[in-house]
């Protein structure tokens, strides 16, 4: 028998729903969810709902904890290997069990949830609803300056007009968290000098505390987005000052993921 194995859930029996975080935009069309580290079966450090099978938890509990959050959601999870890259992948031409490496996602397949992973970085969900596509982007800092979003853009571009375009920022680490070094804000202000104002000094010399959230509702408005809901920085979307809702590495070092999701009904 696998060292991994855990005959509890060799047999899956219903079980009650993850708890879902419930301030999700109503959008016709669309169903988004986010769940949160509640509801699940892994074991200290990665309690309890943890949907990450690479950070060492038991390969049969995420896989308890994925079904779990299925059956609840009702739809078919599309998870990626993020990367902190930009790549976009439309997951309606992944078939099934194969995992991407991508960073960002789309479909125009109701049904096809696309799926990210958090534990600090920022999940952003898209729909275009003329279009009838919707998308996932996992934005971390290096993501995020590198262009995980304009990546995007370029491909939902063809779909139709982005004027149009929705968008939810999910729960990430807040700016009173995240502390970074002068590389990360270069990396935002050498090509947009206005992002500065999304940093502000710590108590550490050389070090800033970033706004990650309002960083990509900059990138957002720039690009011609006005439909933004969701992170609005406050400390309620903050992953690292929110343990019992929330996974996020970098409090804990070993952490777990939540996720979030869209999909076309």
């Amino acid at each position: 028998m696998p060292a991994w194995h855990c005959p509890p859930f060799s047999k899956p029996s219903p079980a009650p729903a993850p708890i879902l975080k419930p301030d999700t935009p109503d959008w016709p069309g669309v169903r988004l969810f986010c769940s949160t580290r509640q509801g699940g079966v892994s074991e200290t450090p990665y309690e309890s709902l943890n949907l990450g099978d690479h950070v060492g938890d038991e390969p049969a509990r995420v896989a308890e904890n994925r079904r779990r959050l299925s059956q609840t959601w009702g739809g078919h999870l599309v998870f990626m290997q993020q990367v902190h890259g930009t790549q976009a992948v439309c997951i309606d031409e992944v078939a099934t069990g194969f995992v991407p490496t991508a960073d960002a996602c789309w479909s125009r397949q109701p049904g096809k949830t696309c799926t990210i992973m958090v534990a600090d970085c920022l999940p952003l969900m898209f729909y275009l609803p003329q279009a009838r596509v919707v998308a996932a982007a996992h934005a971390g800092w290096r993501g995020l300056a590198g262009g995980v979003l304009e990546n995007l853009w370029d491909t939902l571009s063809v779909y139709g007009d982005l004027s149009d375009l929705k968008v939810w920022l999910g729960p990430c680490i807040g700016p009173k968290a995240f502390e970074v070094g002068e590389e990360v804000r270069r990396a935002f202000c050498l090509t947009n000098a206005a992002s500065a104002k999304y940093f502000e000094p710590a108590v550490s010399p050389g070090k800033y505390m970033a706004d990650l959230s309002g960083l990509a509702r900059q990138r957002l408005s720039q690009s011609g987005v006005t439909h933004m809901v969701g992170n609005d920085s406050s400390l309620n979307w903050c992953t690292y000052s929110n343990p019992d809702l929330y996974f996020s590495h970098r409090r804990d070092g070993i952490s777990g993921r939540f996720a979030v999701g869209i999909s076309l009904v």
